[in-house]
């Protein structure tokens, strides 16, 4: 086997190719708030940029810690690992030194957090609220969070919602706005799909590591419901999600460009159909994981598109 370089090696430890979640979710937050940005006012690409790598750097950060924890309490060692699910492998292997993980998944948090206290500053103390709750999020995720079956719902609050409300705070909102006229209805109600969708996108992921994560003391949704209920959730979700994307047209708070986020709904099909039958067999709903990736992130980024098309 050729010898990786370190470049290679760290995207590998981040999961690079998983970090475009981040992007897409920013997408709609600008998307939304250049919609609804004051005529006289000039788009500010700067503040685009820094909100994608604070929010990127938060990605990666949570990655690490979580990759860390596995790692420390063993649950890395008896994970059957997956192209979608199972973390990275690197420290298992002895690629990377856990105490360089712990030290960038620090360094890529206080990058985060910077961020949302410089936009906390410029905008609306709304976003340090959100990063308050997004830093906490990220350190209590692996050792708390995901042992009393609150993980998934914090995951996609933070890495979901959070992040569609607040690029468009960052973006539109001064310091002196009174806190319920931040948000227009739209974007309150766009924002809902991605955050279950992180959710779901975490959820699911969990079923192959389901007994490794039982075994180093995680008590997560998937563990605590089993396989067939945890599957009918997963399902759930999803209605909820297309249920919230046909609606918002309907009622009037979107324009009908918004149904191109429907796209990926045959793959969600699909991955619900596998997650149902063959939920407890780790092949078998392989396919699964990796149509609801596709189904995540094609909904995400269609969501971005179909508000900018219909401005």
């Amino acid at each position: 086997m050729p010898k990786r370089n370190s470049f290679s090696l760290w995207m590998a430890q981040i999961r690079a190719n998983f970090l475009v979640l981040a992007v897409f979710l920013v997408l709609i937050g600008l998307a939304v708030a250049y919609k609804y940005q004051e005529p006289h006012l000039q788009f500010n690409w700067f503040h685009g940029i820094l909100l994608i790598l604070g929010v990127v750097s938060a990605h990666i950060s949570v990655n690490l810690f979580n990759e860390y924890s596995d790692y420390r309490t063993k649950i890395d060692f008896n994970t059957h690992r997956t192209p979608f699910s199972g973390g990275s492998g690197m420290l298992t292997q002895g690629l990377i030194k856990p105490h360089q993980v712990l030290r960038v998944a620090i360094l890529t948090l206080v990058l985060a957090f910077g961020a949302g206290l410089y936009f906390a500053l410029v905008s609306h103390w709304t976003i340090l609220l959100f990063s308050v709750i997004g830093a906490l999020t990220i350190l209590f995720y692996s050792d708390y969070l995901a042992r009393y079956m609150l993980g998934e719902f914090f995951c996609g609050l933070t890495l979901g919602t959070f992040v569609v409300l607040g690029t468009y705070i960052a973006m539109n909102v001064t310091p002196g706005m009174h806190f319920f006229e931040l948000l227009p209805a739209e974007v309150i109600l766009i924002s809902i799909p991605p955050g279950i969708l992180t959710s779901l996108l975490l959820f699911l992921n969990e079923f192959p590591d389901a007994e490794a994560d039982r075994s180093g003391g995680r008590n997560h949704l998937v563990i605590r419901f089993g396989f067939r209920k945890a599957a009918l959730i997963y399902i759930t979700g999803l209605v909820f999600t297309f249920g919230t994307i046909v609606l918002m047209p309907l009622l009037g708070y979107s324009s009908y460009w918004l149904y191109l986020a429907l796209v990926p709904l045959p793959l969600a099909v699909q991955a619900s159909i596998v997650a149902f039958q063959y939920n407890g067999d780790i092949q078998k709903i392989i396919p699964a994981l990796g149509n609801n990736v596709i189904t995540v992130l094609g909904v995400d980024l269609l969501l971005a598109v179909g508000v900018y098309i219909g401005i």
